[in-house]
């Protein structure tokens, strides 16, 4: 049994805005029935722009419908360039939170978003078949697997699975996965080269240690700290961070969705995309 907050149970079992719009001005439609989720948005707007209303159909699990539930929730009411800044870690943050294994239903969310605006504006979105089938079990692409791994700055499989569920299935293509993940970081550090960038120094133990303290001190704290929470660096094993939250952010359900898109995103960005961060309780840190 998934692990749902009281806020995605409340939008699986009571949705808000389910339906077609017929006169609808932009639509989005991403996934297929055939891997297990699909989801059309209907966008209806304004004559300012800004979306007057916005519905949808969905076939998939409670997540898939909470999350686009909570997407047209956030939609309204902003104007086209507001809502193409919404990402899969809003809707999920609004949620209280997804099991990391279900975060690829807020990105079906964003992607449906993306493709209507696109389609508003008279643009061609991109087919969902776009590149070449690695994951047949749930029919993903090369494609799809690379953008999921820039965007969240993934580095291993498994979190690609949780993102867009390839390599879910049957398991074949993990190999596959972590060399597209290997490749899509060689072409990163690639283009930052040719743009002049100077190249990343090994950094010892303690520097990386100082710069993760740091990078919580200056990016993460200030952000908790405004909702009542802090966080606590617990320890460093290799590239595994330990942290430890404090005030609300202890026993917050969406715990989880922080240490993605707040804690780990941050420590990717400003230290090492290869970090993960590992929460632990105080009875339970993770010893060498």
């Amino acid at each position: 049994m998934w692990n749902y907050t009281e806020k995605v149970m409340e939008h699986f079992l009571h949705p808000r805005n389910v339906g077609e719009i017929k006169d609808a001005d932009a639509v989005g439609e991403v996934g297929n029935m055939a891997c297990g989720d699909a989801l059309k948005l209907y966008l209806k707007l304004d004559k300012g722009r800004r979306i007057a209303d916005a519905k949808f159909q969905t076939f998939g699990c409670a997540s898939a419908i909470a999350s686009a539930s909570a997407l047209t929730e956030i939609i309204k009411g902003k104007t086209l360039e507001e809502a193409e800044k919404v990402t899969n870690d809003d809707i999920a943050t609004y949620l209280g939170g997804l099991p990391k294994e279900k975060m690829h239903c807020s990105v079906m969310g964003q992607e449906a978003l993306e493709a209507a605006i696109t389609s508003y504006r008279g643009g061609k979105p991109a087919p969902q078949d776009e590149g070449r089938i690695v994951c047949t079990c749930f029919g993903v692409t090369d494609a799809k697997i690379a953008r999921v791994v820039r965007e969240h700055k993934l580095t291993a499989p498994e979190q690609v699975t949780d993102y867009c569920k390839a390599g879910g299935g049957c398991g074949g293509c993990v190999e596959e996965i972590q060399a597209i993940i290997d490749e899509v970081w060689r072409k990163e550090s690639e283009k930052k080269a040719r743009a002049g960038y100077p190249a990343a120094k090994p950094m010892s133990n303690i520097q990386k240690i100082q710069l993760i303290q740091e990078t919580i001190e200056k990016e993460i704290k200030p952000a908790l700290r405004a909702d009542g929470g802090d966080i606590e660096l617990i320890d460093v094993i290799g590239n595994r961070v330990q942290v430890a939250f404090r005030g609300s952010c202890a026993e917050c359900p969406a715990s989880g969705v922080t240490i993605a898109a707040v804690v780990e995103k941050k420590l990717r960005e400003f230290v090492s995309p290869e970090i993960t961060v590992q929460e632990v309780k105080d009875e339970n840190r993770v010893s060498r």
